[in-house]
């Protein structure tokens, strides 16, 4: 499909940094545009907009992409929930949008074809539960100083060390302890 079809720079990138095009792109790339819309906000330079996945799918890296929101800077949150589902907030106000692929937004039987140009064709609400809400937002990220694991040498973000019978342990040898 991305061989005969021309589409916006946005998604060009989106497909780029993701490896190919497929509906899971798609779902994340329609996501962050409607939270980026509904905000009123542009691509994150540094924390103030934040970005809530409920998945680690193919939607993930549009939502990525679009949003500017990424791990390293602190304003891209995973939670595990298996949903396709994506809240986007912006600091310090809390202002969210959370935005949810609809149950049925696709046919039983859909080919993958089929649902890429359902999401490129249909309207939002077609697809989307939208809401907007306030929402109580994670911490900045910190710059945290790093302490030794006592038990395989290597350095672990204090914050993140565990007590274990005296002994400080990163998190992998204090579940191992």
């Amino acid at each position: 499909m991305t061989k005969t079809r021309k589409f916006s720079k946005d998604l060009e990138a989106a497909i780029a940094f993701h490896g190919h095009f497929c509906p899971g792109l798609l779902i994340g790339y329609r996501a962050a545009k409607i939270g980026l819309t509904r905000l009123g906000a542009r691509r994150s330079e540094d924390e103030e907009l934040v970005a809530i996945v409920e998945n680690n799918s193919c939607a993930a890296d549009a939502v990525q992409v679009l949003t500017g929101a990424t791990f390293g800077k602190g304003n891209f949150f995973f939670r595990d929930h298996g949903k396709q589902v994506f809240t986007f907030a912006l600091r310090p106000s809390g202002r969210a949008v959370r935005v949810s692929l609809k149950a049925g937004a696709f046919p039983e039987g859909t080919s993958r074809e089929q649902r890429s140009e359902r999401l490129l064709s249909a309207s939002n609400d077609e697809l989307f539960a939208i809401e907007e809400k306030t929402i109580d937002l994670p911490a900045e990220a910190e710059i945290r100083k790093s302490v030794i694991c006592q038990s395989c040498g290597e350095q672990v973000m204090d914050t993140r060390a565990r007590k274990v019978k005296g002994r400080v342990l990163c998190i992998p040898c204090a579940e191992k302890a």
